[in-house]
């Protein structure tokens, strides 16, 4: 079992295409754990390996590696940066001990950089910065690292300076032990060698900028910084150290993944100045029982305790649990589930490398491992030593805002179908599988479309069975606008025994959500009492087929007026289809219309985009309802038609750039305007 401050876990995090990928290539490349240099544009990405990854060259889903580098062992998780797969980057980071966050030299700081710079914020992560692609065209590494101190809530200190920049980008100085490295070729190392000459400027006023930063984290630091104007070297690397793990200063390095530049400093810097498990505050949870916070340390001599932050399905080796040990020490054949209450056994240790999995021993504090074939375990669970229980909050997955109606095209397929989709949401936490009673549709909801097919994709590969996605139907509903007194009159006689029912009601409109109020008002045994209830029956049933377009009916008061019975032709039976026809005469005639359901609505974009976004919601028949600023956002909130926004999501993000977000909940029902009703009227003729 390795010494835990040898140990590092590292989750790469940052916007669809920085190079989050060819990174964790690089690294594993350099540190001699793969014998190729994996390249994601090619397909042949050791950590894209799922086929849908191989075909669309991005990540979908995080993947699992692990390397040793100067007696170090270092687990690594690259997770997804575009907006259909962000909840993969919000559950690992959950898990985090030290973010690599890689930004792009070219393109600088991206919408996405900001939503996941703000899961590394709220768990205040140590986070390296590395600024790639400094190899490629319109490369500039001071603009990149404004942009990123401009957008982003972290205190930057630039450790590396590039020496030469595009195709001439060469080298790399390093201002902690004023040292140059020069490339050599793309096998990741270096070469030690004197500054440049013409460097030598640069490189005093960014250590000086460097010793300032550091010096102001700390009181003693400050006041030799002062006394002395500079620190020596072992107070510099050991303040740099300390505030780098209180997560006060987030070092700079600077190199291209792709080409493998920079590797070997980058996983020094990991080694030397980012946290093993053990500098990690010590993470709380609650005792089952008594719901008492307790504190566990991240040490390997502590009681055993874990996370399970990902599930993924697999039709051969069933599901694999995979989880990051938080404290204490793994070695048996079994744990307890804090959260399920009850205990798992299981067959073997696994570490993960891209899609293979190796047999270990034992796990400790920041190592990640898996397990196969547990019954109860899912993604958010606690697991811990029996003896010792503990339960750590999970982490809450994106909501979804996107909804198709799942069907597939085979009909005896359908079991096939929905139990492969179970499987998918036990690996994907932001899908959800419901029913629409209203429209008897199935509804699959993600983070959006390209979620959805993508899931699409992995069922009929894993599973052997395709899934249909189609514009979900709207609930519509009908109610009345005007008042009616109608008869309701069923005799039938055709030989033997007839049937006779008469039903006189009074219909009128309720306020919206009234909901539907029966009124009996017979006096004098007009209808005797035993008959009553099959009329209310009668009625609530004709309700669920409205009159215009068989949507249900809503909001009506309906009192029972009047009628007359055969001592021997009425019956139940009689009197329930008496009141049935009496509630669509008196729907007719009661000025019947088309509701639609309202949304409450929630967007978050730039500020420059505001009146943008307004005037398509204005287009959408939407109401603005208030505005909200928020950093650099705003948060609009408003009422639209859900007719209006089945498909918002992709327009969202082509009116923005990709740099909005938006939920939605079920408000209430409002009148459809008649020119649009007339549409939704005429489509339901067709249909039946």
């Amino acid at each position: 079992m390795q010494d835990s401050k040898m140990v590092r876990n590292v989750v790469l995090l940052g916007h669809s295409k920085s190079g989050k990928t060819s990174l964790a290539e690089a690294l594993l490349f350099t540190a001699g754990k793969t014998k190729r240099l994996g390249k994601v544009d090619d397909g042949s990405s050791i950590m894209d390996f799922e086929p849908e990854e191989t075909k669309k060259r991005v990540t979908i889903t995080s993947s699992f590696h692990r390397y040793s580098w100067k007696k170090h062992s270092v687990y690594m998780v690259d997770t997804p940066g575009d907006d259909n797969f962000l909840n993969e980057a919000l559950f690992a980071s959950r898990v985090a001990d030290t973010v690599v966050f890689p930004v792009s030299a070219v393109s600088g700081v991206k919408y996405q950089t900001e939503r996941i710079a703000s899961f590394i914020e709220d768990k205040n992560i140590p986070t390296l910065f590395f600024v790639n692609k400094m190899d490629k065209e319109r490369a500039n590494f001071s603009a990149t690292v404004d942009s990123i101190k401009k957008s982003l809530p972290f205190s930057l200190a630039v450790i590396h300076l590039p020496i030469g920049a595009e195709a001439d980008f060469k080298g790399v100085v390093d201002l902690l032990y004023r040292k140059a490295y020069m490339f050599d070729g793309n096998t990741g190392k270096v070469k030690a060698e004197d500054i440049p000459s013409d460097m030598a400027d640069e490189v005093a006023v960014a250590r000086e900028s460097l010793m300032e930063q550091v010096a102001e984290t700390d009181d003693d630091l400050i006041e030799k910084f002062l006394e002395e104007g500079e620190l020596a070297e072992a107070d510099l690397v050991l303040g740099l150290n300390t505030a780098i793990k209180s997560g006060a200063i987030c070092p700079v390095c600077v190199g291209s993944a792709t080409e493998n530049l920079g590797s070997e400093l980058v996983m020094n810097v990991i080694n030397d100045l980012m946290p093993a498990p053990s500098d990690r505050p010590p993470q709380v949870g609650t005792d089952p029982k008594s719901k008492d916070v307790i504190e566990r340390a991240p040490t390997a001599d502590a009681p055993f305790s874990a996370l399970v932050f990902k599930t993924m399905a697999d039709p051969y080796a069933g599901r694999l649990t995979i989880f990051k040990v938080i404290s204490g020490t793994l070695d048996g054949d079994s744990f307890y589930n804090a959260t399920k209450e009850t205990s798992e056994r299981f067959g073997q240790l696994l570490a993960l490398e891209g899609k293979e999995q190796k047999p270990i021993d034992s796990v400790g504090p920041g190592m990640i491992a898996a397990v196969a074939k547990l019954k109860e375990t899912v993604t958010g669970d606690t697991l811990c030593s029996d003896k010792d229980r503990i339960l750590y909050e999970p982490p809450v997955a994106i909501k979804p805002n996107m909804s198709f109606a799942v069907s597939t095209a085979k009909k005896e397929d359908e079991d096939k179908l929905f139990s492969s989709i179970t499987k998918m949401l036990e690996e994907d936490p932001t899908l959800q599988l419901k029913r629409d009673t209203e429209t008897n549709q199935t509804l699959i909801s993600g983070i959006g479309q390209v979620h959805l097919q993508i899931t699409g994709e992995k069922i009929k590969r894993k599973f052997g069975v395709e899934m249909q996605l189609n514009v979900p139907k709207i609930p519509y509903k009908e109610t009345i606008k005007g008042k009616a007194r109608v008869q309701g009159k069923h005799k039938k006689q055709s030989g033997g025994r007839g049937q006779f029912a008469d039903s006189w009601i009074e219909m009128e409109p309720l306020p919206r959500s009234g909901g539907f109020v029966f009124e009996n008002k017979i006096v004098g045994g007009v209808i005797p009492r035993q008959y009553i209830p099959a009329v209310e029956k009668g009625i609530i049933e004709a309700m669920g087929k409205g009159v215009i377009a068989g949507y249900p009916m809503v909001d009506v008061k309906i009192a029972l007026v009047d009628g007359s019975y055969h001592s021997v032709d009425s019956s139940e039976m009689a009197f329930k289809i008496s009141g049935s026809i009496a509630f669509k005469k008196a729907s007719q005639e009661a000025n019947p219309v088309l509701l639609e359901p309202i949304m409450d609505m929630t967007i978050q974009i730039p500020k420059d985009c505001v009146g943008d976004v307004i005037g398509d919601l204005n287009g959408r028949r939407g109401k603005i309802m208030g505005m909200d600023s928020e950093r650099k956002h705003e948060v609009i909130t408003a009422k639209v038609p859900m007719a209006e926004i089945l498909e918002y999501a992709p327009d969202l993000t082509s009116i923005t750039g990709g740099r909005g977000a938006f939920a939605t909940t079920p408000s209430h029902y409002e009148e459809m305007p008649s020119h649009l009703a007339e549409k939704v009227i005429e489509e339901a003729k067709e249909s039946n």
